[in-house]
């Protein structure tokens, strides 16, 4: 895609047609096919959780965590939004955290995908000295979760009449990397965003496919002492925002 030579042709000068944007022209007599809806995604991060676990099944929320979750739940409830879909990561610690934020919104169907689990997506840029996984790991993760942003970060469909609103329970590591090819910043960027335990991040896509980060990393709704970034006290977890 735009590889070919004709694309340092002026655009109104151009024969090729980029992919996609011939299902947009329509006929002589038919309008162009285009989106009519917002489609807003709220990306929640999962509450604190008990990082000693060997293996998934034991890396589940500390109490703290699913305090955090819980007020998490009450402040969607109060923003009164017609969510209409819980997507969660398959991990634990996701999953326990969209459970207790079903509690404030009983009637939203939640449903897991595996494509949201945590991972590395790309090397940073800069390197992080003291965190430095294996290699295969970003080329194991890296497509994987590139697939989830492909699969969430998209225009409305030309057929949805109405604005949308969806949740994403998952990780840092995910919704960091989400907010950097949505805002087209470099993905490599990633790791230099901190992120709460069961924060709220907002991003909108409108029709003509401009993305608006309208909230990022918000823990407003919850009091102090119960706001973390990592796995660790409260005093070095401050230190680490």
């Amino acid at each position: 895609m735009k590889r070919e030579g004709e694309y340092l042709v002026h655009p109104k000068k151009r024969s090729i047609v980029p992919e996609g944007l011939d299902l947009l022209k329509g006929t002589k007599d038919e309008k162009p096919v285009q989106s009519k809806a917002v489609r807003n995604i709220f990306m929640i991060r999962h509450g604190q959780y008990n990082l000693d676990g060997k293996t998934d099944a034991e890396r589940v929320l500390t109490p703290l965590g699913r305090s955090q979750a819980l007020a998490t739940g009450k402040r969607l409830k109060v923003l009164d939004y017609p969510f209409n879909k819980i997507h969660v990561s398959t991990m634990s610690r996701a999953i326990e955290t969209a459970q207790l934020i079903s509690q404030s919104l009983p009637d939203v169907p939640v449903e897991q995908c595996a494509l949201l689990e945590e991972g590395a997506p790309v090397p940073p840029d800069p390197p992080v000295g003291h965190w430095q996984p294996e290699v295969h790991q970003f080329f194991q993760d890296g497509p994987r979760i590139e697939a989830a942003f492909r699969n969430f970060f998209h225009r409305a469909d030309p057929s949805q009449e109405h604005d949308s609103y969806e949740l994403l329970v998952c990780h840092a590591n995910v919704i960091r990397y989400f907010v950097c090819r949505s805002m087209q910043f470099p993905a490599e960027a990633w790791l230099r965003f901190s992120l709460y335990h069961a924060s709220i991040t907002w991003l909108q896509i409108y029709p003509n496919g401009r993305v608006t980060l309208r909230i990022y990393g918000d823990v407003g709704h919850m009091n102090p002492d119960k706001m973390t970034n990592m796995n660790y006290s409260k005093k070095r977890d401050r230190s680490q925002v």
